[in-house]
């Protein structure tokens, strides 16, 4: 049997995974989603064209390569009916190319659920998470609970008596909000892309996964969000509701942890935050103005500006380790050109110490960031297409970081383009 190959993001999200997806996808038979939902945007520029996918994995583009919604996905059907629609205008139909599957253990995220995380973040007021309302927390929150309805429950005959029971429950919750709302629209236009989701193929994703892998076929296992954003291992309680580890490539998929092959690690040449939650290295300043115009930082899914600092090695370390990153991919280096100095951070001043860690508490006790400057490039790097044209001040920013790091650097991309990555290695 051959691997799964996973590809995940190691800071807050929003690194640059669909683009890598969409260049890596013609070395690979599948590309399956394993976690999180439309709070995703994976975004994808090639032929003067521009992209970004929700729920749909980045493989999608490649005419040759499967492409699989996990069971550890939550899926908006109106959403996911949306991003079909659009492909299909623009000339991309997956569903009649027969190139997209969805496991029927994967969780639907109803109206209501929207609801819910629009509800709570207005209680929860300048404390609220940073939620997208896209209605992720409160599906988990119903699966885990073992309330939730499934892709595979929309083919029973009760799929209505169960769809009921579940929004009674959700609206018993909201009636002990201050929350107005109306369900008419949205309900129709929710059973209305029921149906439509009900035309695309649906899989028992442990099987289908491990079929390709019976067979000797490549499988890349494609990651939402970031590790520093994980339930478990993140700044919580600001983090998304999954586990965007390695290790939820497993549960998200149906695979064994010896099935594990290379582990893609996907970074920012520096580092952004969307929503709230604690960011040692954030600069709240011109600088971090600056990086955020030149990286046109604003997410692709809410349109939110994101928050910009120096690249965080502490952090960096700390989802290497969790996810046994086997190769980095460096993202975003162009933004970079225009600074005659660069910062790392290399350590914490935190309590009192001066720690190379990820403490357990940074959020009440907010640590200092010890900064290393670099010498910037000066350089337009985004023409180059040789690894040999890479300015020595860049090469060496991307040595310190493998010394750092204890991993080597596979890719850097220098621009949108899927044509402006150079493998390194």
């Amino acid at each position: 049997m051959t691997q799964v190959d996973v590809l995940l993001g190691l800071q807050w999200g929003d690194e640059g995974k669909g683009k890598i997806v969409d260049v890596l996808s013609p070395q690979y038979d599948l590309i399956a989603r394993f976690q999180g939902g439309p709070n995703a945007g994976h975004t994808l520029e090639f032929d003067g064209k521009k992209f970004v996918l929700n729920t749909i994995p980045s493989g999608i583009f490649n005419e040759k390569t499967m492409n699989l919604i996990g069971n550890g996905v939550v899926i908006d059907p109106i959403i996911l009916k949306r991003e079909l629609d659009n492909l299909k205008a623009a000339g991309h139909d997956p569903i009649a190319k027969g190139k997209l599957v969805i496991a029927r253990k994967a969780h639907l995220i109803l109206p209501t659920h929207q609801l819910l995380d629009a509800a709570n973040e207005q209680r929860m007021g300048k404390d609220k998470i940073g939620s997208t309302l896209k209605g992720i927390g409160p599906t988990y929150m119903d699966k885990t609970g073992r309330n939730g309805l499934r892709v595979g429950d929309t083919t029973l005959p009760d799929f209505k008596e169960r769809y009921n029971k579940l929004v009674e429950k959700h609206k018993e919750i909201l009636s002990h909000y201050e929350f107005e709302y109306d369900l008419t629209e949205k309900e129709a236009a929710f059973f209305e892309a029921i149906e439509f989701i009900k035309s695309i193929p649906h899989v028992d994703s442990e099987h289908y996964v491990n079929g390709f892998l019976k067979e000797g076929k490549k499988v890349l296992a494609e990651g939402a969000q970031g590790t520093l954003l994980d339930i478990d291992f993140g700044s919580y309680p600001f983090v998304t509701s999954s586990n965007t580890t390695t290790a939820g490539a497993c549960t998200g998929l149906g695979i064994a942890p010896n099935r594990i092959g290379n582990v893609y690690g996907i970074f920012k040449a520096y580092c952004t935050r969307v929503g709230g939650g604690p960011f040692p290295t954030e600069l709240d300043d011109e600088v971090g103005e600056n990086l955020r115009q030149v990286g046109h930082e604003f997410g692709a899914t809410t349109g939110r500006a994101r928050r910009c600092g120096w690249i965080d090695i502490p952090a960096l370390k700390y989802a290497i380790m969790l996810n046994g990153v086997t190769e980095l991919i460096m993202m975003k280096a162009d933004v970079l050109d225009g600074f005659d100095t660069i910062y790392a951070c290399t350590h914490y001043e935190h309590n009192g110490e001066t720690i190379d860690y990820m403490p357990y508490d940074i959020i009440s006790v907010k640590p200092t960031p010890v900064l290393k400057a670099i010498a910037g490039w000066k350089t337009d790097v985004t023409k180059i297409n040789k690894v040999e044209e890479i300015p020595a001040n860049l090469a060496s920013y991307i040595a310190f970081l493998e010394k750092e790091l204890e991993v080597p650097v596979k890719y850097l991309s220098v621009g949108p383009d899927r044509v402006q990555t150079l493998e390194l290695i």
